[in-house]
């Protein structure tokens, strides 16, 4: 006889760790959308409010910044350090899993490590790029395209992006139940040995040590 699902629930995500998605999450959609009222001119022309839309587009890229920096200080940075040294790290088992073959994954599968990896490196290169498109608005002498093309393309490679992590953390059956680490800050532990099994195994041999 089958045994019974294990519905316990186990620590995943602490709060420094969400507060830094969040965080993160909340300005790529204020940005995303304000972007596309000043980059699509029917938008802007629905809108009629260029400068306004304008301003609190360069206004949450600010406060992104500054609250990401204020995270990382006053959080609990030993945490996210782990955190993105398993990140960086693509072992065997990730690499089978991204050949699509059954592997058991750590605290992050290979798919969230990429997505993440993305996710920063977008991030700096999404400010550094709108940086210079803010210089040049005030200074001939930064008008290149060079910028305008990174911001462009870095857009849409993003809207794929985020669609495909929306789908998986909402909609998508076996997945969605992940959404919960990220909100609560725990999940079933019979999802976690079944998606996360590495990562399961070594949090009960820490606890048995």
């Amino acid at each position: 006889m089958a045994s019974p699902p294990d519905a316990r629930l186990i620590p995943r995500f602490g709060r420094t760790e969400r507060a830094l998605h969040w965080v993160h999450a909340t300005a790529f959609f204020v940005l995303l959308a304000t972007g596309l009222v000043l980059w699509l001119p029917d938008l802007a022309t629905a809108v009629a409010h260029r400068r306004l839309v304008r301003e609190i587009h360069l206004l949450t890229a600010l406060v992104w910044a500054v609250l990401v920096v204020l995270v990382i200080v006053l959080g609990d940075r030993r945490r996210l350090a782990a955190d993105w040294r398993e990140i960086e790290r693509l072992d065997r088992d990730d690499r089978r899993w991204l050949r699509l073959r059954p592997a058991p994954q750590g605290r992050f599968n290979a798919g969230q490590k990429l997505n993440a990896i993305a996710t920063a490196a977008f991030a700096l290169l999404f400010a550094a790029s709108g940086v210079l498109l803010w210089l040049a608005a005030r200074d001939s002498s930064f008008r290149w395209e060079g910028p305008i093309v990174v911001h462009d393309t870095l857009t849409y490679a993003s809207i794929i992006l985020v669609t495909g992590h929306l789908y998986l953390a909402v909609i998508h059956p076996t997945t969605r139940h992940a959404l919960r680490g990220m909100t609560r800050g725990d999940v079933r532990a019979d999802w976690a040995a079944k998606h996360h099994a590495k990562w399961v195994a070594a949090e009960r041999t820490a606890a048995e040590d």
